[in-house]
């Protein structure tokens, strides 16, 4: 039987060592996107990510099953971090506005999301990577619809529906994800890889939603026949 004394080492030592797995997750992540943005995705292998961090490919494939996992890790992150900032969205709050205050909660404390695993510079360009790497872009249109499915039914839980049977919560998220895809695009055609300047970019396009889904764009002075 152990004593309180012996109790104590067992915790003080489970907690060290998921620290030191942290720590090793962390290194694996911070040095294959350092890696990926600076040589390319295609061109990195699992051996020069294991041998940077000084760990065998046994101990990788413990935390990633592939590197489009690793990836993808702070992207995750960042999914979690947008779906917690939604939760916590006044239920007054109608679906769209509430989608986009939180895309706007969530990268007001994107830094502090992301920097205990990479600086937030590596971040940025991480982001412009996947856009850019036909492969990750293709897995990342995948993900999206994932998490579109996701949102749906936070937002059919906020608003009381079935999205089952109401289509309206997978409609309110399709467009605001629409929206989201084409500002990234946007803001990577623009030379400018700051949080500061995805965040414009995501407010003008968000801006135009409303208007864009209006049932008449032309001035009251254009005839619809012209």
């Amino acid at each position: 039987m152990l004593s309180e004394k012996d109790g104590g080492v067992a915790v003080e030592t489970t907690g060290l060592r998921a620290r030191r797995k942290r720590r090793t997750r962390d290194a694996l992540v911070r040095v294959a996107l350092e890696l990926f943005t600076g040589q390319g995705y295609e061109r990195t292998t699992v051996d020069e990510i294991v041998e940077a961090v000084e760990v065998s490919q046994r101990t990788f494939f413990r935390y990633f099953s592939s590197k489009e996992e690793v990836a993808f890790a702070v992207q995750d992150l960042m999914e979690s971090h947008y779906v917690a900032a939604l939760r916590e969205r006044p239920a007054g709050e109608g679906p769209i506005e509430a989608l986009t205050a939180a895309v706007f909660a969530a990268w007001d404390t994107v830094e502090e999301a992301v920097s205990e695993i990479i600086p937030i510079d590596l971040h940025m360009r991480s982001y412009l990577m996947i856009e850019s790497t036909p492969v990750l872009l293709a897995a990342h249109m995948r993900r999206s619809a994932e998490s579109e499915e996701l949102l749906a039914g936070l937002i059919a839980r906020r608003e009381g529906l079935d999205p089952a049977h109401d289509p309206r919560p997978r409609v309110a998220v399709a467009a605001f994800g629409g929206v989201m895809r084409a500002a990234g695009r946007q803001w990577g055609r623009g030379g400018d890889a700051s949080v500061e300047a995805i965040r414009t970019v995501t407010e003008e396009w968000l801006a135009h939603l409303g208007p864009a889904l209006a049932a008449d764009w032309r001035p009251p002075s254009t005839p619809r026949n012209a």
